[in-house]
């Protein structure tokens, strides 16, 4: 399943980097992904991207 949203929140670490997306008014959803990927999507708090939903994980992408 993919979910189109906008990028709410970012919490950068040494390792692991947390990204919030809004897909619907009000409903968010959290992944945590490692920071080198992460700084490869080049994710923007405002920006587009996408929840790819997997089993029981949840990936994030961008245009």
């Amino acid at each position: 399943m993919v979910l189109p949203g906008k990028v709410v929140s970012i919490v950068r670490g040494p390792v692991t980097t947390e990204v919030t997306l809004e897909i619907a008014p009000g409903v968010q959803v959290v992944s945590t992904i490692t920071s080198s990927p992460a700084q490869s999507l080049n994710l923007a708090e405002g920006g587009k991207a996408y929840a790819v939903i997997e089993a029981s994980s949840v990936m994030v992408g961008t245009d």
